[in-house]
């Protein structure tokens, strides 16, 4: 059985995710963020060098790596769901979109959370360019949204589950309020009942 070490608002939740809509059977061991500085704690260390969640155990293996865990679970899967097929014209769309969430949209997002956490007057180097990356790639995504149902087409995949936790901290600074296809996408995969049990972790 798959041992997920989970961090509250964290990342992990999409393994949590993951592994509820498959209906896979695992092992949730949590860990808080410290209250003060909202850094991981110690006891992720022990699990993983990086000490970065998610971490999962399944027996000789332990990864770190949420794309990465991703995968692993998915080629558990004897179903083979939630991932196209190699053939299938969706796979190249769902690779984009499952590693454009941490490569390409990552960045911005998490620079503008720490941004707004100090006074600045927007006119740094910094905040020009987070603000040509988050304008180009949450018009990328509207656009996409705009035309497709989920991010491969027309079926949810891993990708989705991906791109939408990023979407949930790009919610909560105010990056995607005037883009209501993204908002429409995101309130649909927050009503899935698998994400409502994973986010239930914290």
């Amino acid at each position: 059985m798959i041992t997920v070490h989970h961090l509250n608002q964290s990342r992990s939740k999409r393994v949590l995710w993951l592994l509820e809509e498959l209906h896979m059977p695992y092992k949730v061991v949590e860990h808080q963020r410290d209250a003060a500085t909202r850094l991981a704690p110690e006891s992720l260390k022990a699990i993983h060098p990086l000490a970065k969640a998610p971490i999962i155990v399944d027996g000789d293996i332990t990864l770190c790596e949420s794309g990465a865990v991703v995968e692993y679970i998915l080629n558990q899967d004897e179903q083979k769901r939630l991932r196209p097929e190699l053939t299938d014209p969706e796979y190249y769309a769902y690779l984009e979109w499952s590693h454009f969430a941490e490569g390409s949209l990552a960045m911005p997002i998490i620079a503008a959370l720490f941004m707004n956490m100090e006074e600045r007057d927007g006119k740094q180097a910094m905040d020009m360019y987070m603000k040509k990356e988050a304008m180009l790639d949450f018009s990328y995504i509207e656009s996409t949204l705009a035309e497709r149902e989920y991010f491969a087409g027309k079926n949810f995949t891993a990708a989705d589950i991906m791109m939408t936790i990023v979407l949930e901290f790009a919610n909560y600074s105010g990056l995607i309020k005037e883009k209501p296809h993204t908002l429409a996408y995101l309130e649909k995969m927050q009503a899935r009942p698998a994400y409502q049990k994973a986010a239930s972790y914290g």
